[in-house]
Parts: C-alpha cells; structure tokens; sequence
C-alpha cells in the first residue's frame, strides 16, 4: 500500500508560478512512474505530466509544454510539478499518482495509487 500526500496548492494570479509537492510513504519499492493530473469542475481527470524512476524521463500534455516541469527526488520519495505562466484554465484539483508499469501511461485507469488532491486556483 502507498499513501500519497499532495501539498502547495493556493490561489494565485495569471503568470503567476507555484510548486506542488508529493510525499509518497509505504510500499514504495519500485514505483515506477510518478504522473500528475487534474480534474476542473465538470471536467474529466487530465494527464498533466510524468516522471520516470530515474527522472530522467519526463513527459507532458500539450496544454502544459514548456510551462511545467515534473522532477522527484527518489531519496525524499518525493515528486514536484513546478508549474509557471499560470493561466485560469490551469485551474483544478491537481492529483498525484504513482505507476507500477515500466512504460508512461497518460490515461488515469494505467495508475495504481492517488493522493487526495490539492486545489489550485488561478485568477485573471
């Protein structure tokens, strides 16, 4: 069992940056990928982006290229979307998710574990 733990999330303006946080405790012995997503009301969860074990690969949807950036620190078994250039479409419930599989999956069913999420607001 994994227990994830979002923190950092607040409301901010438009170009604003902000940096969330995962804590992951448990079972964290090969956790593979470390993906982060986020649910707008009325709204499907969305794939943000995703890191492997080793960091050294990382992926992102479309909507967020170039303005986000997903690292881990394996050590803190801990993992950050640092987010800038916020726009209001940013605005969501940002989760964390930990995957068992050894190739990125952007579909949240592909994710084993979740955290409860953490609101970010961005206001124009």
């Amino acid at each position: 069992q994994v227990q994830l733990v979002e923190s950092g999330g607040g409301l901010v303006q438009a170009g604003d940056s902000l940096t969330l946080s995962c804590a992951a405790s448990g079972l964290t012995t090969g956790m593979h990928f470390m993906g982060w997503f986020r649910q707008a009301p009325g709204k499907a969860r969305e794939f943000v982006g995703a890191i492997s074990r080793s960091g050294t690969r990382t992926y992102y949807a479309d909507s967020v290229e170039g303005r986000f950036n997903i690292s881990r620190d394996n050590a803190k078994n801990t993992v950050y979307l640092q987010m800038s250039s916020l726009k209001p479409e940013d605005t969501a419930v940002y989760y964390c998710a930990v995957d068992y599989d050894w190739i990125v999956h952007r579909t949240a069913a592909a994710y084993d574990y979740w955290g409860q999420g953490t609101q970010v607001t961005v206001s124009s």
